[in-house]
């Protein structure tokens, strides 16, 4: 019998959020495809956090975080300063493991995720 105690309704949510988490980073990844980006990784953990996308056009290494939002004002005000430094510190490590890291220039985006519309991509978000 399934569990139906007062954390269970809590625990679909949490679990129902993070499908949808996930299928909006692989959507937001065939998105970037489309838009010439090799995709290297997604959803790539350090010791220091967790990137969500990490793709490459050329030299250029780009760092994206995903959010599913109904607008994208609300999307891009989701990426706090801790959350930011947090990417910038796992993609750190990230750059620090490739062999042509040197030559490599980094970017950090947001895609905004909205309900029923395109994925917004905001380039150099922060």
């Amino acid at each position: 019998m399934a569990d139906r105690g007062p954390d269970a309704g809590e625990r679909l949510k949490r679990q129902k959020a993070w499908r949808r988490g996930h299928a909006a980073e692989y959507f937001a990844a065939a998105f970037l495809m489309l838009k010439g980006y090799r995709i290297l990784a997604i959803r790539h953990r350090t010791k220091l956090g967790e990137i969500d996308i990490v793709a490459r056009k050329g030299d250029l290494a780009v760092f994206v975080e995903v959010k599913s939002r109904r607008g994208a004002r609300e999307a891009i005000d989701a990426v706090s300063f801790s959350s930011q430094n947090r990417i910038r510190a796992a993609s750190d490590l990230w750059l620090a493991r490739q062999p042509d890291f040197a030559r490599l220039s980094q970017r950090y985006d947001i895609v905004a995720m909205l309900p029923g519309r395109w994925p917004r991509h905001f380039p150099d978000a922060f």
